[in-house]
């Protein structure tokens, strides 16, 4: 499969190794069918500290076919957008989504104004991604993701976690405290993404090892903030992404093809920080009088994983610590993320 074709197949994101080739054409026609995928992903504070305090909960489901067409008010926006331009080999994802917030202490009534507002954020967001070649390599991918929701009670995240306790987790303690909640406010987000994916790269019969850096800046109510960041991935195969994650960390797109093994694995860890300028979770709301607290405007991330691959079927496990992101708070976060792919 020529180089260029075998980016096409990876343009959520992926587009692992140039250098990547396959046995025959049959193979290769193979692999470029094999271009849509779902990933759900859940990210909770039990799978890691096993605490139920902070970002305690976040879903994400996440449809990718490099064929899809971008939807045309999408493709208004862009034009508009200097970093990044729309072409026959530009990929789309559609996600849904669906995070909330509490403070440390789940069973109080009462607001607690030092700790952080109680808060749900649902939504939707559509992706787009590029790759930018230099002399028929590929350079670095942009991504693009357009982000539409809404916070407060219509974000549905009292009796969403009311039913995660009684009916999923029935020793956790009952919330109560939710009509402290952020106000309504629909919210919009424009997120910018760029990963290198050859800052280095090594590759032997047995493994594959490469270092990836990013960068990448979101503009919105919801949340504004520059990052840059960096992950370490070795794998038995360099036709396979990092899992998706919920954003503000870094994700991946969950994408592997078909290597030829019948399994396949992936080791992964990586390090991130941010410059935060607004955040509604811990600002509060925009336009209203709500909860507040002083955030911080410096935030770290580290995390690790690993991934495992049987045919069409992907299980991924990463583990998050986040620094503290408010004055006040008396512990760093630590959660996990469980994602499951499956490639048709």
């Amino acid at each position: 499969m020529k180089q260029k074709q075998f980016i096409a197949i990876l343009l959520s994101g992926l587009v692992l190794n140039a250098g990547a080739s396959f046995a025959d054409d049959t193979q290769a026609k193979q692999d470029d069918d094999n271009t849509k995928y779902l990933s759900i992903s859940i990210e909770n504070d039990n799978f890691g500290g096993g605490t139920d305090r902070y970002y305690t909960s976040g879903v994400r489901a996440t449809w990718f076919d490099a064929k899809t067409e971008v939807p045309k008010p999408i493709q208004e926006i862009t034009e508009h957008i200097p970093t990044f331009d729309i072409d026959e080999e530009t990929g789309t994802f559609f996600t849904l989504g669906h995070n909330l917030y509490t403070p440390e202490d789940i069973t109080i009534e009462e607001l607690q104004e030092n700790d952080r507002p109680w808060a749900a954020f649902l939504y939707g967001s559509v992706g787009l991604a590029n790759v930018t070649y230099d002399e028929g390599s590929p350079l670095f991918v942009d991504e693009l993701e357009f982000t539409l929701g809404v916070v407060g009670p219509e974000a549905l995240g009292k009796p969403t976690q009311r039913f995660v306790h009684q009916y999923i987790t029935p020793e956790a303690s009952d919330p109560r405290g939710w009509r402290n909640q952020l106000k309504f406010e629909p919210g919009a987000m424009i997120s910018w993404q760029r990963r290198i994916p050859f800052a280095w790269s090594y590759d032997s019969e047995y493994f594959n090892a490469r270092l990836e850096p990013s960068f990448n800046v979101t503009l919105g109510n919801i949340r504004t903030h520059a990052g840059i960041g960096g992950m370490f991935v070795i794998g038995s195969s360099q036709l396979q992404d990092t899992p998706p994650r919920v954003r503000p960390a870094v994700p991946g797109t969950g994408v592997f093809l078909d290597s030829g093994h019948t399994v396949d694995w992936q080791l992964f860890a990586g390090a991130s920080g941010r410059a935060v300028a607004r955040d509604i979770f811990l600002d509060g709301n925009t336009f209203r009088d709500s909860h507040s607290v002083d955030k911080r405007y410096l935030v770290g991330d580290l995390s690790a994983g690993a991934t495992l691959s049987y045919e069409d079927y992907r299980l991924a496990y990463t583990l998050n610590w986040r620094s503290k992101e408010f004055r006040g708070q008396k512990d760093d976060s630590i959660f996990g993320s469980l994602t499951l792919t499956k490639r048709f």
